[in-house]
């Protein structure tokens, strides 16, 4: 049987880059396949059965849910990255020229040529990237909330709104290894290096070793964070003595009022497990 393949399409993504190159990305995906679905969304209850994989152009957040439906199908995933921040594309080593990346799902088709990468799964939840709770999750939380200004300059507004009010708070994490009690500043648990379109906020972590790199803030002053930030770009908070880092298979969190943040979508605050599954999302290419 011919293969069959779904682009699922996001419009809005990128301030409409996504719009502007699907008819292109959708051409040259039919070189690579005998059917090729269209589609506007994707929420695993709308994606068709028999799927031979599905491609997303779209940004992280359409990756999130594409990523709830590979996992429970088994589906090879194929990504186009057309968002602002491309984290998972970027720590897969995917193109993030779209029609570069186009070009690399359509040779992974037609060699059949795919590689399987770890995922997280926390609160009924599989993430692909970065699971974070306190100041980054309180900024990405008040980013979405803010209205004005537009674009990326939104977590700019948010930073120094959370800057002002934030203070570390008490959070235990327990691991497969051993315990941790602290004030603490944030938590990310991460499957991939970055979050946030490029910070290396886990520099280290690798999709397919089977743990998570968990970097934490202990408790840090308004000026720490100030000299801690400028460093996630490139890994380089890991040098301040606020920063320590973990290594595990699982991972709980608890601590109170934090939201809770993975790759990039708000999830219920409060306690959680997180356990990262070794290979269980198939990635084309």
């Amino acid at each position: 049987m011919g293969i069959r393949a779904a682009l699922a399409v996001h419009p809005d993504t990128g301030r409409g880059a996504a719009a502007r190159i699907a008819g292109t990305v959708a051409a040259r995906l039919r070189a690579g396949v005998d059917r090729l679905d269209l589609l506007g969304t994707t929420a695993p209850g709308d994606l068709p059965d028999g799927l031979d994989a599905l491609v997303v152009l779209g940004g992280d957040g359409a990756v999130h849910h594409a990523v709830q439906y590979c996992a429970a199908t088994g589906t090879p995933l194929g990504l186009v990255p057309a968002g602002t921040g491309n984290d998972l594309a970027r720590g897969l080593g995917v193109p993030l020229d779209p029609l570069a990346a186009t070009d690399a799902v359509v040779t992974a088709l037609r060699q059949r040529r795919h590689r399987a990468v770890d995922l997280g799964h926390a609160g009924g939840t599989w993430f692909a990237t970065v699971l974070c709770t306190g100041f980054d999750a309180a900024v990405n939380a008040r980013a979405t909330r803010l209205r004005w200004p537009s674009g990326p300059h939104r977590y700019d507004v948010a930073v120094l709104a959370e800057l002002a009010a934030f203070r570390a708070r008490p959070v235990t994490l327990t691991t497969d290894t051993g315990r941790l009690d602290l004030d603490a500043t944030l938590v990310a648990i991460g499957n991939t290096p970055f979050y946030g379109a490029g910070m290396r906020i886990c520099p280290h972590a690798d999709p397919a070793d089977g743990l998570f790199d968990i970097t934490v803030v202990g408790r840090a002053t308004r000026a720490d964070l100030l000299r801690i930030l400028p460093g996630l770009r490139h890994g380089r908070h890991l040098r301040h003595p606020a920063v320590r880092t973990l290594r595990a298979r699982e991972v709980r969190i608890e601590t109170t009022g934090w939201p809770l943040c993975a790759d990039g979508e708000m999830l219920p605050g409060g306690a959680v497990t997180a356990r990262c599954h070794r290979g269980a999302l198939t990635i084309l290419g």
